[in-house]
């Protein structure tokens, strides 16, 4: 029934969104006469379809994939489903303290946050969540509905009945927490690396992430010696705009525009810093990647424009689209996008345009060779069309299928699941975890017969065979052809844990420091081996370097 709860969803949302779409003189006449054509479908529904239809499922599926033709931001929130947009504008919300993922059948606890009421209280990654005050979780369960029952008033409690895996296949064990507010530190690390260089690690623009920025660096300009300031923005994906406004406002003089927006048919808005600024000289180097999105990337591309920082990475997601949150009847919300932005330059930076698609449906992409050229403060040329160009470019990391089906099929997770359950003493923060007889440890715990290889080279050589025998060109030499090179590109799953044993190194590290250590300290333990942040200090520490980037 559910399944055909959303197949006639979407016919729904398909008919009145094309009213909506309408762009000729009597678009409003034709929106009316689709949105009659609605109820009146709904009205036969309710009284003719064979099958009991459930109207909530239905209507709320319509109004969610009617708006999701329009852009991924564009989203509907029934009144008992708010928490999740509540707490990313508030950057709180009272629960437990834990992100849950879905894991097959199976709800777990994903990232119990440190110091939460979740991980206080005894839940571990890993832990399957059985019950919650005893309502079973079944692998029907949708996952937000766990997450619903999960969070609640502050100070109640809820008990939750976990299996634990790695104990055994029968360990049940009960836990009573008590919720209580939780709240995002948007800025979970700030301090002086060895360079004399000021480091912020900011990870999302929260209500207070202005107010935790400008405390750091306070603390920061206290340091005499203090040389520059590098703001890690590396896979941040934004938050409230007007964050991004105060925080600029740290840098660069009072009344120096950072943004402007503009919707259809609202005035054009300007956002100005209303402040004057706490380090205005200091050099400043801002981080970013592929996930720097949003008000991120507003900070980013405002210092670029002005010629205020160096920007120093891979360039970033490009979403220049502002939502706003509007009421509903009966105590729904709405996020709406209601504007684009565009920073200093004049630039806009959204990569996507979903007023157009391509034949699949996918929103189309500005190519790099349709870009606009605009110009920063100084003279310096960056371009339109598709997020931040950093001013220096660092390629970001490949993976290859091992190490993605290590981390997709858990293999790494389970693993320091056990590891910690065995070794609970926390070591030094500047600890090694893992050493190479650890990583030994973790490829003999891969099981060969139960490892997901995804066989890329197998399936497309298969395609190509067949390609080959269809054509016509398939005899024995062309067969013997085939056959050595599958025998040349076939998985050796041993030979391939030991050539990517660096890679693999760093995600024991990375997996078995979320183990033993809160998130500050994570960050601080990987800054000495990080070549993004040494280059950034390399900059800040050779002024005429950094000059040049900014006045070439």
């Amino acid at each position: 029934m559910k399944k055909t709860a959303i197949i006639l969803a979407a016919l729904l949302a398909a008919s009145a969104f094309a009213g909506m779409r309408a762009g000729n003189s009597d678009s409003k006449d034709t929106f009316f006469r689709k949105l009659n054509t609605f109820n009146s479908v709904v009205r036969e529904l309710q009284t003719g379809y064979v099958d009991t239809i459930d109207a909530e499922e239905l209507m709320d599926n319509a109004i969610g994939m009617m708006l999701y033709q329009l852009d991924p931001y564009t989203e509907y929130y029934p009144s008992g489903n708010q928490d999740e947009i509540l707490a990313l504008s508030a950057g709180s919300y009272a629960g437990i303290g834990s992100i849950i993922s879905k894991r097959g059948d199976n709800v777990i606890i994903a990232d119990p946050y440190w110091n939460s009421p979740a991980r206080t209280g005894g839940l571990r990654r890993g832990d399957v969540i059985v019950a919650v005050d005893g309502d079973t979780v079944r692998p029907t369960t949708d996952i937000g509905d766990v997450s619903k029952r999960l969070r609640g008033q502050a100070g109640t409690n809820v008990r939750i009945d976990v299996a634990r895996p790695w104990i055994g296949p029968d360990s049940l064990l009960t836990f009573e927490i008590t919720r209580r507010a939780i709240v995002t530190e948007p800025v979970p690390y700030y301090g002086m690396l060895p360079d004399s260089t000021g480091y912020i690690c900011l990870t999302t623009f929260s209500e207070s992430a202005a107010r935790d920025v400008k405390s750091a660096l306070t603390k920061l300009l206290a340091h005499p010696g203090l040389k520059g300031l590098i703001i890690d923005m590396r896979n941040n994906g934004g938050g409230l705009l007007e964050d991004a406004v105060q925080i600029a406002s740290l840098f660069v003089p009072r009344g120096t525009e950072i943004l402007r927006t503009r919707g259809r048919e609202a005035e054009e808005r300007i956002y100005k810093t209303t402040v004057n600024p706490i380090a205005p000289e200091l050099p400043l180097v801002l981080l970013v990647n592929g996930q720097t999105a949003s008000s991120s990337e507003i900070l980013a591309g405002a210092m670029q424009d002005l010629d205020r920082g160096v920007v120093v990475g891979s360039r970033t997601y490009g979403k220049g689209l502002v939502q706003s949150t509007r009421p509903l009847p009966y105590g729904d919300i709405m996020k709406l996008t209601t504007a684009r932005y565009y920073i200093p330059s004049g630039r806009l930076i959204q990569a996507l345009n979903y007023s157009e698609r391509n034949d699949d449906g996918s929103p189309k992409r500005t190519p790099d060779s349709l870009t606009t050229a605009y110009s920063t403060a100084a003279g310096r040329t960056v371009r339109d069309g598709g997020g931040i160009t950093p001013d220096i470019a660092i390629e970001e990391k490949t993976t290859n299928r091992l190490l993605y089906n290590i981390l997709s099929d858990w293999w790494a997770f389970d693993f320091a699941n056990r590891h910690y359950a065995a070794n609970p003493t926390t070591p030094p923060v500047d600890a090694v975890l893992a050493d190479s007889a650890v990583v030994a440890q973790f490829k003999a715990f891969i099981d060969p017969s139960r490892f997901n290889y995804d066989r890329y080279f197998e399936k497309n050589l298969a395609i190509f065979r067949k390609a080959a025998e269809s054509e016509g060109y398939m005899n024995d030499s062309v067969a013997a052809a085939f056959d050595a090179l599958g025998a040349l590109l076939h998985h050796d799953l041993e030979h391939d844990l030991d050539i990517n044993t660096e890679e693999i190194t760093e995600i024991l590290e990375a997996e078995l420091g979320k183990r033993y250590f809160s998130e500050g300290d994570n960050v601080r333990r990987t800054l000495s081996g990080d070549s993004t942040v040494i280059l950034a200090g390399e900059i800040i520490n050779d002024g005429d370097r950094y000059r040049s980037i900014l006045r070439p």
